[in-house]
């Protein structure tokens, strides 16, 4: 009998649905340094994320609409390089379309931004403490 072969690991992604899928992942592409990719429909896009795992941006179904908001879930892109890598990446969101939501903080466990993305999303900008 063939040797049984192990599962495949999971490959952990985020959803988020939006109103125009393909530019909030041309947003999300351009903050993240990465080229989005079409997914399985021409409302539905792609991207790798930074360390592993990828966001899935789609249009959700007339049938089944999904309000805009800020829910309980928001995308975190910790950085490397200090409060200058913060202040860039703060000044790149904005440039790009997103809106300050509270001003940049210190905190015990270091520096961080929110922001909302085009469409309203949660965004928080993050540096650990050394």
């Amino acid at each position: 009998m063939p040797p049984i072969s192990p599962a495949p690991e999971p490959i952990a992604t985020l959803v988020l649905a939006a109103d125009d899928p393909a530019a909030l992942a041309r947003f999300y592409g351009a903050l993240f340094g990465v080229d989005p990719r079409p997914g399985l429909s021409p409302q539905h896009w792609c991207l790798a994320l930074p360390g592993g795992g990828s966001l899935e941006l789609y249009a959700p179904s007339r049938t089944r609409p999904l309000p805009r908001g800020r829910g309980r879930l928001g995308l975190c892109l910790r950085l490397a390089g200090g409060v200058p890598e913060l202040e860039r990446r703060l000044a790149s969101a904005r440039a790009l379309g997103a809106q300050l939501l509270e001003p940049l903080r210190q905190e015990a466990f270091g520096q961080e931004v929110w922001l909302l993305d085009p469409e309203g999303n949660g965004l928080l900008l993050l540096v650990l403490a050394p």
